[in-house]
């Protein structure tokens, strides 16, 4: 090896004039074996690349092909990693583990058995009615004296978008689309069906494995690396199961509020706005912002005044959520920047719909965390 040196002998760039190949020293000028097959075997090269781009496309066809099971293994991944902190927080209140999995587990099939069997039947009978009874319900509105006056006020602004309001909310794409990816909810309500089992059976057995399987993926990682690997995937996966389980409590207490402020409103469909809250309040920032201005819309076809009373209670709970709930609800969870969420939230929605804005979110708290543990202390020292 010899060492190149500036003019004016000042010491440059170490550089490497010889290398060993199969046990040969050879110049580094020397033709690289890719180049050496193409220039003297191009048919062989020419083979070897062809052979290379149709496993990549065999590989990319199996993917979308498998992307519903995927994408349902993927959702139970996140649900294990949510409820993790929740069997943590029992085994600090003197609980095994085993013992804290299976009250985990027992209260996890409770919710889900409640949900089917108690708040689905009105949930779907409030959003067919609500579907069904739009036409007539901005017919009625347009007819009403106040809105006729604010339209007048406007020069025809109220009218437009209270016609553009309507025709999004009575196409079934707009509701297709808000479910996009959750439960494969455009597809049948037998594939939703059927996808939402898959899910929560996967859910289950994810919960219960969930350390197994932590420790049989960190040995496909090399022994030399492990104290390094492993307690940094630990405080990712921690940080994340935090960051999921708060934004849940934070999205439930989202659409409590708004249904007993609806009904209390005499809004007729607060059951199926809270629980659309309940799904898009999980994206910070954004989510309640949509969750409000839907609500105060369908809040128009009760009265005007009910309309302001849930925008009005709406800016006040933004900010109890932001200043209050917020930062005792998710502790030391990582934080993300407002600027990711947005880009995240619009990502992932553009992707996998509301499932890709909600998933994306917590793999970019993910991504933060390797940032700052990682890359940001490497910088520093190099």
């Amino acid at each position: 090896m010899s060492i190149e040196r500036r003019p004016g002998g000042r010491p440059g760039r170490a550089v490497i004039r010889s290398r060993a190949r199969n046990g040969r020293a050879v110049s580094p000028d020397s033709p690289r074996p890719t180049e050496e097959l193409f220039a003297h075997h191009p048919v062989v090269w020419g083979f070897r690349v062809a052979l290379g781009l149709l496993a990549a496309a065999l590989l990319a066809l199996v993917v979308v092909n498998l992307s519903d099971v995927l994408l349902s293994v993927f959702i139970a991944a996140f649900v294990a990693l949510g409820l993790d902190p929740l069997i943590r927080w029992f085994e600090r209140r003197g609980m095994s583990r085993p013992t804290a999995i299976v009250t985990v587990l027992i209260l996890f099939i409770a919710v889900v058995v409640g949900i089917v069997w108690i708040l689905i039947p009105p949930v779907v009978a409030q959003a067919t009615a609500l579907i069904t009874n739009l036409p007539s319900q901005l017919r009625g509105l347009e007819d009403s004296g106040w809105f006729e006056r604010v339209n007048e006020t406007t020069n025809g602004l109220a009218a437009t978008l209270a016609n553009g309001i309507g025709d999004i909310l009575s196409d079934p794409n707009t509701w297709a689309t808000i479910g996009g990816g959750a439960l494969a909810f455009g597809a049948s309500i037998l594939n939703a069906v059927s996808t939402g089992f898959f899910v929560v059976v996967l859910s289950i057995y994810f919960i219960a494995t969930l350390d197994s399987s932590k420790r049989a993926i960190y040995t496909l990682v090399a022994a030399s690396d492990r104290p390094v690997v492993v307690p940094l995937a630990e405080k990712i996966m921690q940080s994340i199961g935090k960051y999921l389980s708060g934004m849940v409590v934070l999205a439930f207490l989202n659409a409590l509020f708004s249904t007993i402020l609806l009904v209390l409103t005499g809004n007729p469909y607060a059951l199926i706005l809270g629980v659309i809250a309940l799904f898009v309040t999980l994206i910070p920032l954004i989510g309640t912002v949509l969750t409000t201005v839907l609500m105060t819309v369908v809040s128009l076809f009760v009265s005007p005044t009910a309309a302001l009373i849930v925008f009005i209670a709406m800016l006040v709970y933004m900010q109890v959520e932001a200043y209050i709930l917020t930062p005792r609800v998710m502790g030391k969870a990582v934080q993300v920047p407002g600027t990711i969420v947005l880009i995240s939230a619009l990502a992932g929605g553009t992707l996998l719909g509301l499932l890709g804005a909600l998933v994306a979110i917590p793999i970019s708290a993910g991504i933060l965390l390797i940032l700052r543990e990682v890359v940001v202390p490497r910088q520093a020292v190099s």
